[in-house]
Formats: structure tokens, C-alpha cells, sequence
């Protein structure tokens, strides 16, 4: 057993607390990372207070995991000790189903293992990336480009992918109006890889704070939708929309800015149901969709793609014990754009 300190809560109402956990002996596909960075998502808040009600206590959160190899099993032949490496969402899946088998194990039919608040095949509950050390399955581990900072890589492994999967699916090309709706921990990343996969893109956010940040980020235009008057100006206007944001949203308002065939695709997630009129889609033969992050294989296509595009969030590194003001401040939208912990102050 691989014993290692943690940053864990008791339960949803809790601070965080410095703790120690086992983790479980190496097996012959297995990995062992030192931790050197784990950056912190909005979901890490939900499931930490159980705003989902799903939480399990004691919790050690995280799932933007990036560090070194420290040791491989056996029968480990894709990575080496001393390998940069990350882990995002998932450490498990059936690797038989249909989905597993086309590189999407995040709709295994069997249920897909998360790394933290969830039970593995093995009945044994996961913990996350809060943590100095973790022991991950070969397949649900990622080269890091070298190009990437560890810290900075870390976001990409959750933000990152959430962001790039929706554009490639939904196809942001060249010739496509691409619109991202929010510009924070997702959105600065959309805004870089929508441009960067040649797509024309606009920016929609509450205020024109942060104008100059989306236009340096590659956003073609920006537009304050405190100004009605845009709704307007844009209608029937967009190929896609990615919304961002993680509060209920005027669904038929934004549907009225697509183009014919047009996507609205929500990768926020408000905690209370959303509401829109049929006529909104009928009009339009316009649709609602989401996106569940991507796969493994995927999730390596997005390192290499940031990478060879120079696509890096931008971050604030804080300490172990400025966890639960990050938590705070992240709800209050003060970060400018994701927060990253150094795991060596752990």
C-alpha cells in the first residue's frame, strides 16, 4: 500500500483538512504518480458540498491531476518512470462495450468510474487529485506535451477537454460561427480552441470587463448581453453556441441567434432544470444538446492540439490551506480563470 496525505472533507458543510489514505498496491497496469498540480473545477464545489446529493465522506476532491511517474506494474508498456503525465475525469471503465471499444469510455454502459465519489468495480470508493500521490490504470492515464507547464496543463484535463470535444463534435471549422456564451474557466478555453480550429468567434458575456482578454484569446467579436439590442443584431446568426455558463439561462432567447441547423450545446450545469418552447427548435429545425467531456483518446488529442496552438488557461496557483477561500471566491466568479493547487505545499 502506497500511504499519501490528502486534503479531504468530512463532510459537505466542512473545511478542508489536511488527512492521510492508503493508496492500493500497485497492479501489473497500473501507474503510480507523484502529484505535482491539481487544478480545482466548479463540479469539485458541487460534489465537495453535495449540491448533487451524491457525496460520500470522507471526500479528497480533484480531477485536473497532473505529475510525474514514479513507478509502472509489470505489465505497464506506455509509460516510463519519469514520464510527464496527467488524469482527468475517469480511472475506469468495462473496456468492453461499445462505447469503451470507440474511445468514449465516458458512456460506458457498464458506468464509467470517476476519480473521486465513486464506488470502483472493486467496490472500493475513489479519491481524487487533492492528494500527493495516486495509483491509476494505465489505459486513464495522458501524456503531457512537454511544451505544457504542469500547472498549467492541469485544467486542460477537465476544462480543457470539456471545451475542445463539443467544437470537434459539432464541427467548428473554418466558415462556422461559433459562439461562446460566459468567458471563465470553460469559456477562455473555448474562445482558444474555437479559433484555433479556424472557426469565426464571438464572445457573449454580462459585461465588457473582459473584452480585451476574449480578443487576445482569438474571439473575432464581443458582444455585452446586458445590451438587448444584440439579440437583435445577432439573430439567426450562429452555427453553434457553447454555453458555459453554470446558472439558468433565457433558453429561447439564445435559440434565436442560431442559423438553420444551429446547436445550442450546454457544457455548464445549473443546478435547477432549464425550460424552452418547442417553437424555439421548430423554427429553426434548430437543437438543444450537451456534452459529457471526452474520451481518453480524445482527451490525449486535446493535449497535443493545446500544445502545437500554444492553448493554456490562465491560472492563479495557490497553496493546500487557500482551498476553502478558492472554493468561495470561485462561486463569487473571482479568478481570472481557474485555480490550481501545488500539491508540494500539501
Amino acid at each position: 500500500m502506497c500511504t499519501t496525505h490528502v486534503l479531504s472533507v468530512p463532510n459537505a458543510k466542512a473545511p478542508f483538512e489536511k488527512t492521510i489514505i492508503e493508496r492500493r498496491e500497485l497492479r501489473p497496469d497500473d501507474i503510480l504518480i507523484d502529484i505535482k498540480y491539481c487544478g480545482i473545477c466548479r463540479s469539485d464545489i458541487h460534489i465537495a458540498r453535495n449540491d448533487f446529493g451524491s457525496g460520500v465522506y470522507p471526500m479528497v476532491p480533484g480531477h485536473e491531476i497532473a505529475g510525474i511517474v514514479t513507478a509502472i506494474g509489470t505489465e505497464v508498456t506506455k509509460f516510463a518512470v519519469g514520464d510527464r503525465v496527467g488524469v482527468g475525469c475517469f480511472v475506469n471503465s468495462c473496456g468492453e462495450c461499445k462505447f469503451c471499444l470507440r474511445g468514449e469510455e465516458q458512456f460506458c454502459t457498464k458506468g464509467v468510474v470517476i476519480v473521486f465519489n465513486s464506488t470502483d468495480y472493486d467496490g472500493n470508493l475513489t479519491y481524487g487529485g487533492y492528494s500527493q500521490k495516486i495509483v491509476v490504470k494505465e489505459h486513464f492515464v495522458v501524456h503531457i506535451p512537454d511544451s505544457l507547464d504542469l500547472a498549467v496543463a492541469s485544467p486542460l484535463l477537465c476544462a480543457g477537454i470539456t471545451t475542445y470535444s463539443p467544437l470537434k463534435h459539432w464541427n467548428a471549422s473554418p466558415g462556422k460561427k461559433v459562439a461562446i456564451l460566459g468567458m471563465g474557466g470553460l469559456g477562455h478555453l473555448a474562445v482558444q480552441f474555437a479559433h484555433a480550429l479556424g472557426a469565426e468567434v464571438t464572445v457573449l458575456s454580462t459585461s465588457t470587463s473582459k473584452k480585451d482578454e476574449a480578443i487576445s484569446f482569438g474571439a473575432d467579436h464581443f458582444y455585452t448581453t446586458s445590451d438587448p439590442a444584440i439579440f437583435k443584431e445577432l439573430a439567426g446568426h450562429f452555427d453553434i453556441i457553447i454555453n458555459t455558463v453554470s446558472a439558468n439561462i433565457d433558453i429561447d432567447t439564445y435559440l434565436s441567434l442560431l442559423e438553420v441547423d444551429g446547436s445550442l450545446v450546454n457544457i455548464g450545469l445549473p443546478n435547477n432544470p432549464e425550460h424552452y418552447n418547442i417553437f424555439s427548435l421548430y423554427a429553426g429545425r434548430r437543437s438543444i444538446a450537451s456534452s459529457n467531456v471526452g474520451g481518453i483518446q480524445e482527451t490525449q488529442e486535446m493535449l497535443d492540439f493545446a500544445a502545437q496552438y500554444a492553448i493554456v488557461p490562465r491560472i492563479e496557483v495557490i497553496r493546500a490551506d487557500q482551498v476553502d477561500e478558492a472554493y468561495d471566491r470561485m462561486l463569487h466568479n473571482d479568478v481570472r480563470y481557474r485555480f490550481v493547487i501545488d500539491m508540494a505545499t500539501l
